[in-house]
């Protein structure tokens, strides 16, 4: 059966095609040679306290438009003076109205680091997300197989990046720990449905060894959310809904950085 996670990728690919017969790998090896190092974003997530990663995000594929986003450095900007630890961005076009622009504008305009959020399937892929300046990476491991995984989780360390592994099952949960990942995001939405599951944290965070950072993602409405998933054991939360439909980017981040601070202490 062809799930959401099917779709998306074939059209993902589809995408790839045009921009690699647009810009050749060469190319972008010369970019990437050229480029300042990667800021660390394993030490951005791993501090003190309950990082959050504010995501820059117009649309997705369970809610369809989420916002009108005419400048997406302006809002990046604010997240991270609302202390934001990085920023996510997405790229991809289909489905969720990002693109590398999107990505080229955030990086120019903060100093934290910058996730490429999307579905990343080739090196080629790796490379382009340096060239733009990302120092973070998505790796899906309910898109990849195990070879896949492991080589696009080397090449990403030889780029001077950081992986963010994401996992929706135990079996998943695994496959993230024996790559090597050092950070491991767990996804409360199902990629096949799209249904949100809250539990799904609190039933894969034992699986995660100590010194792995941990993250939290989907369906984290606000500060409740952001204190109860500290509590759980939480380092980091990947929040874009929340924040790019609500009135105030700066507070709302600011709001849950406090409440997972105070979640985590209560643990």
């Amino acid at each position: 059966m062809t799930t959401v996670l099917d779709t998306i990728i074939d059209g993902v690919r589809l995408d790839l095609a045009a921009r690699r017969a647009r810009t050749s790998l060469a190319d972008l090896e010369r970019v990437v040679g050229s480029a300042a190092p990667a800021k660390d974003a394993f030490a951005a997530l791993s501090a003190p306290g309950l990082a959050l990663i504010a995501e820059v995000k117009r649309a997705s594929p369970s809610k369809g438009a989420l916002a009108t986003i005419a400048d997406p450095a302006a809002l990046a900007a604010e997240y991270a003076a609302g202390g934001a630890s990085a920023i996510s961005v997405l790229t991809e076009e289909r489905r969720f109205g990002g693109s590398l622009a999107d990505l080229d504008a955030v990086r120019a305009r903060v100093d934290v680091p910058v996730l490429r959020k999307d579905f990343m399937v080739e090196p080629y892929q790796l490379w382009e997300a340096r060239a733009h300046g990302a120092d973070l990476i998505l790796l899906i491991v309910a898109a990849l197989d195990d070879r896949t995984l492991g080589d696009l989780l080397r090449l990403t360390g030889e780029l001077g990046m950081t992986a963010l592994v994401e996992v929706h099952d135990e079996v998943e949960t695994q496959r993230a720990v024996d790559a090597g990942a050092a950070v491991v995001g767990v996804n409360a939405r199902n990629l096949k449905t799209l249904e949100i599951h809250p539990e799904t944290f609190s039933r894969l965070v034992p699986l995660i060894p100590p010194g792995i950072v941990r993250v939290a993602e989907s369906g984290i409405r606000g500060p409740e959310d952001a204190a109860a998933y500290a509590g759980q054991g939480a380092d980091a939360i990947l929040v874009g809904e929340a924040l790019v439909t609500g009135a105030d980017p700066v507070e709302a981040a600011r709001a849950m950085i406090v409440a997972g601070r105070q979640g985590a202490d209560h643990d």
